[in-house]
């Protein structure tokens, strides 16, 4: 595996001194006990463990001075105190054994230990449930090939859940050149690109003409696709408008509605189950699952694909009735988006967030021809802090 010597700005993220990055110095240090105390020049006060300094220094003997990662092993406790020193507003720490660490200043200003775990200086947008009245965020295609552009799209994904690309070319994968411009593809069985038209012998209802009621796609995955794209090619026929849900602004209406009926759709695991002649891929999961802090983290939702309900007799009812008041908030119009995607248009939208269906279409009205791809949410928030480097 190839490997590049890393830009500035990623040293400094690693620890690596910088001192062209503006904050405040540090203007004194002193060892206490099992810790450093360090003052910055603003005020500020920070208290960092000698062990989780000696862990991060940054020197070609503690990480690789090619790929920055970490060499040094943490397996030894450290019980003496080093000798410290404030050189130019920048942390020095010589160690019992003659190891020499040096700290940037804003480096450590931005991890101070009293931030808990929060992610120091990270570009990435909190997540923005929809409001009444909401309208996704375009941006123009020529836009998004300048680096503005795209991190405005990439922001508006990221907190949205879904973004609109305008003005884009006719030009078959299209969405494939623009979605490698943040990583590679995301394949599944239908594919690493797929088109989405009415067609023979379909394998999914997706290639059909039927309308689509509010799904998620591959639910049935262990780690079904974060991001999908939709790219329109043609749209001349008659209906197939795209319909659009925020799962989680869902969720919390039902929480707060039918807080029984909340719980038992994120405490209660069913089964998804995609089959066809080459494949048969499922998983048991709760449709509404959590995070710590009790907060929607993903929805899995697909009628289609629900496999049998298998529940304790006694619970049948409930789930059915839990389930029919998500799916009547779902479809209820103050929680939908509806438009027309047009030739040169595409929707990009987290799939494990915002629930997409469309319209029933008439293909002897005109061509539908839509292109399709998947992307990791992983590449869009790697490509967002390389764009705000």
């Amino acid at each position: 595996m190839s490997v590049t010597t890393p830009s500035p700005n990623t040293r400094q993220a690693m620890g690596e001194l910088a001192p062209h990055v503006d904050g405040p110095a540090i203007v004194d240090a002193v060892a206490t006990g099992a810790r450093v105390t360090v003052d910055w020049a603003d005020g500020t006060r920070g208290h960092f463990p000698l062990m989780w300094l000696r862990d991060h220094c940054a020197c070609s003997a503690c990480r690789h001075p090619l790929t920055r990662e970490r060499l040094f092993v943490p397996l030894n406790d450290v019980v003496e105190a080093p000798a410290v020193t404030v050189n130019d507003g920048v942390l020095q720490l010589v160690w019992n054994d003659g190891h020499e660490s040096r700290f940037d200043p804003v480096w450590l200003f931005q991890r101070r230990l009293e931030n808990g775990s929060d992610t120091p200086a990270d570009p990435l947008p909190a997540r923005r449930p929809w409001a009444t009245g909401f309208q996704p965020t375009r941006i123009a295609h020529r836009d998004f090939l300048q680096t503005e552009g795209e991190r405005a799209w990439l922001e508006a994904l990221l907190r949205d859940g879904l973004v609109l690309l305008d003005d884009g070319p006719i030009a078959d994968e299209e969405v494939s050149r623009l979605a490698g411009r943040i990583g590679p593809l995301r394949a599944t069985n239908f594919g690493a690109r797929f088109d989405v038209r009415s067609k023979p012998n379909p394998n999914n209802a997706a290639y059909t003409a039927i309308g689509l009621a509010l799904h998620t796609d591959l639910p049935n995955w262990r780690q079904p696709p974060d991001i999908q794209l939709l790219y329109c090619l043609q749209n001349e026929a008659e209906g197939g408008e795209s319909t659009f849900a925020d799962g989680f602004a869902v969720a919390e209406a039902l929480r707060e509605s039918d807080p029984d009926a909340f719980r038992l759709l994120a405490e209660t695991p069913i089964d998804f189950r995609f089959q066809d002649e080459e494949h048969d891929i499922a998983i048991r999961a709760p449709i509404i699952q959590l995070d710590a802090d009790g907060r929607p983290l993903e929805i899995r939702f697909n009628n289609w694909i629900r496999d049998t309900l298998r529940l304790p007799l006694e619970r049948i009812d409930a789930w059915y009735a839990a389930y029919r008041r998500f799916w009547q908030l779902l479809h209820d119009p103050r929680h939908q988006l509806e438009f027309a995607l047009r030739p040169g248009e595409m929707v990009a939208f987290d799939n494990r967030r915002v629930l997409h269906g469309r319209q029933a279409f008439d293909p002897s009205t005109g061509k539908r021809h839509l292109q399709g791809t998947y992307l990791d949410l992983d590449l869009l928030e790697s490509r967002l802090r390389v764009l705000s480097r």
